[in-house]
């Protein structure tokens, strides 16, 4: 049986919706994480890293950018709770984030304003820096290090 992957399809959908329609959705869709149980998170969080390397990166980008300002203006405890599980995924299959354009999605970042950048900057760190040893040593292994030197990790 072919299991359906609903929310890549969402994704993949949203990265083509125009910027006014795509950040109100986009959102909505994030608030609506926080109240999934922890195996429907895993599941998202797997089909978004599945999806992702599907999207074109120009329709990825604009998607990308938009998460990621939404995400400078969540709590944050959202913020770390999102990130978090989205690096947890990552420390345990890193596969799935080698598969990305690594490269442009730092640029992607670096074209936020200053104040969204050091926001989630500040998040990742105190993530990594939470990290056991060995989980932080696998999830350094794949980002690279001009991202490291962004993100003052």
């Amino acid at each position: 049986m072919v299991e359906q992957n609903f929310a890549g399809n969402i994704i993949v959908n949203l990265a083509n919706l125009p910027d006014f329609l795509r950040k109100p959705i986009l959102k909505k869709r994030m608030m609506e994480f926080f109240s999934l149980s922890e195996p429907e998170k895993k599941e998202i969080i797997n089909n978004a890293l599945e999806a992702g390397p599907t999207i074109p990166f120009p329709n990825f980008s604009k998607l990308f950018k938009t998460w990621l300002e939404i995400l400078a203006t969540l709590a944050e405890e959202q913020r770390e709770g999102l990130f978090f599980a989205y690096i947890d995924e990552i420390i345990h299959l890193p596969q799935k984030l080698i598969v990305f354009n690594l490269d442009g999605i730092l640029e992607i970042y670096l074209q936020l304003d200053s104040e969204k950048k050091k926001i989630i900057a500040q998040t990742i760190k105190n993530i990594v820096d939470s990290l056991e040893s060995e989980k932080r040593r696998r999830l350094l292994l794949v980002i690279p290090d001009n991202a490291k030197e962004h993100l003052n990790i």
